[in-house]
């Protein structure tokens, strides 16, 4: 089908460079040494309810150790958590459930430098369009903890917020997002950019 092998979603560059994209449609993850290189085959996903064509391994984040965190876009229904999927040394495992609210999906992920887990989510309202959330966790093994809610925006504050990196600046924390407009003429592509305060 079109866009089913090529629809990438997360995106995590490990401390050794090695780039990994996570792709939904067919989902998998994919490695690659470098831009240019072929694609390192890994093994794929265990399936979960609720992914498909367009909801399937959404939110790609890499921890210091190696260990890639994956989450769905959905979890099969509103009121069941989503699962949070780990990869590392070609094997699948779980991390626990991250807590769901109704009306948002995970689109982005990262761990910041700081340690934590932070979740980009995102809301659609048709015609009122889009909504974002920036949530933070600790992550262990077991699943989240500490969660808290840092961001929301109101409905067409920005277009549809996507990708998240979190990193340091020399001075603090910034979150940087990026939309995707989905190659339609009625959605642009945005940089958004907040810094975390205490």
């Amino acid at each position: 089908k079109p866009g089913y092998m090529g629809d990438s979603e997360g995106l995590a560059v490990a401390d050794d460079g090695t780039i990994w994209f996570s792709f939904e449609g067919f989902d998998r993850v994919a490695s690659y040494a470098t831009p240019d290189a072929n694609a390192g085959l890994q093994r794929r996903p265990p399936r979960l309810p609720g992914m498909g064509v367009n909801s399937g391994i959404e939110a790609l984040a890499i921890r210091d150790d190696g260990t890639l965190f994956a989450v769905p876009e959905r979890s099969g229904a509103e009121g069941r958590a989503f699962p949070v999927l780990t990869y590392r040394d070609q094997q699948w495992g779980r991390a626990g459930e991250i807590r769901r609210d109704p009306r948002w999906l995970p689109v982005g992920a990262d761990f910041g430098p700081d340690g934590w887990y932070y979740l980009l989510e995102r809301d659609f309202l048709g015609v009122l369009g889009f909504a974002s959330r920036v949530r933070r966790m600790q992550m262990t093994d077991d699943g989240p903890r500490d969660e808290e809610i840092l961001l929301e925006t109101g409905y067409m504050q920005y277009d549809n917020l996507e990708g998240l990196s979190v990193w340091h600046d020399g001075q603090g924390i910034r979150l940087t997002m990026i939309s995707d407009d989905n190659f339609l003429f009625v959605q642009r592509t945005e940089l958004v950019e907040y810094r975390l305060r205490d």
